[in-house]
């Protein structure tokens, strides 16, 4: 297909404006290669990664592609301990670790979500991917200087138009704008009002309005009617996830799968219970029980060293109780195909819809 908007497709020298979204503990770099040969954008979740293991992630992608990649990265402050509040998190979780069998000891441990650093830093400058990209704003200033001094295009997601300027002022090369439809964490870094967060269709067009650099609409979008609609909104592109996720190349465990194949469009909902910041999955026990929101969860990203223990061990019996089931508010258009595939199907779905709107 030829696009006639070349933005990103020289931005990021890619053939497709499809950006494959990069899914800690879900993505691979399977699916990043796979993703990237179609001619789209595939995407490293570091955000749960060593500078080790992000090493060793690379390779393998190096290995599988020369095209175009993405690696992204948490760009969190850190937290300040707070015993009170995390004693206080464990009591109200303690029925639930009774019933597990669980130690009231147990809730320690569980993925580590670190920001970008240095040390990262090192490593992505080693190996040189064509993109960085960044949740919850940017990295320290520093940093940037030293990934666009070796030509790595810089980009970041914003909730708001305000955040999108934001980003721009600090040295982004392209904008993702993320609607509130999006699974997974919410970006958001200016505000923590969740409920003032706007849907893709009203963010979009605000953003490209806000912005001389390219847009990226995510959330929502999984298939060629949403990239579509995305490009006739202004978006130059298109990021999508959920979609992705019950490809082979996806990290989704079995449990997980079925969820979002029996999910509908009102299944989801956005929760701090299993990170401390709000992030959108399919409802399930541990959100209708004590959340979906709850004031009482510790700040991101120590939530989920309490919760970690109860998911693991309800995934043992069988259960997605206390699992976080990651989901876009667009489940029923996730696809069981290989990822590079569902490239191609989304170029050609999203050829068709320009051609039927004129």
């Amino acid at each position: 297909m030829k696009w006639s908007d070349r933005r990103l497709l020289d931005l990021f020298g890619i053939d497709h404006p499809i950006i494959q979204a990069p899914m800690a503990g879900a993505s691979s770099a399977q699916m990043a290669i796979a993703v990237s040969q179609a001619g789209g954008l595939g995407s490293i979740a570091a955000a749960m990664l060593t500078a080790e293991t992000l090493r060793t992630e690379l390779q393998i992608v190096q290995q599988g592609t020369g095209r175009s990649i993405n690696v992204n990265f948490f760009v969190h402050q850190p937290p300040v301990a707070d015993a009170a509040r995390e004693a206080g998190w464990r009591q109200r979780l303690e029925p639930y670790y009774r019933e597990l069998g669980l130690p009231a000891d147990a809730g320690v441990g569980g993925p580590v979500r670190a920001p970008f650093d240095a040390e990262l830093c090192d490593v992505v400058l080693q190996f040189k991917p064509k993109v960085a990209s960044f949740h919850f704003g940017m990295p320290d200033a520093a940093l940037v200087k030293r990934l666009k001094a070796a030509k790595i295009v810089v980009v970041s997601s914003a909730t708001t138009a305000a955040e999108a300027r934001w980003l721009e002022a600090h040295g982004c090369d392209a904008v993702i704008a993320q609607g509130a439809e999006a699974g997974g964490h919410r970006g958001m870094f200016l505000t923590d009002d969740v409920a003032s967060q706007a849907g893709t269709m009203a963010l979009v067009p605000q953003v490209v309005d806000a912005v001389k650099v390219p847009v990226i609409a995510a959330g929502g979008i999984g298939d060629g009617r949403g990239v579509a609609a995305a490009l006739a909104l202004g978006a130059a592109g298109a990021q999508i996830g959920t979609a992705f996720l019950l490809t082979p190349e996806a990290k989704t465990v079995a449990l997980h799968r079925a969820a979002l194949k029996a999910a509908r469009d009102d299944s989801t909902t956005l929760t701090n219970l299993f990170t401390g910041r709000p992030a959108r999955v399919i409802i399930n026990r541990f959100i209708r029980e004590v959340g979906p929101l709850c004031a009482d969860a510790p700040a991101f990203p120590l939530a989920a060293g309490a919760a970690f223990p109860l998911r693991a061990a309800a995934e043992a019996k069988g259960s997605t109780d206390f699992m976080p089931l990651w989901s876009g508010q667009a489940p029923s258009l996730a696809r069981e195909m290989p990822s590079g595939e569902l490239i191609a199907a989304l170029v050609s779905e999203t050829e068709a819809a320009l051609r039927r709107a004129g």
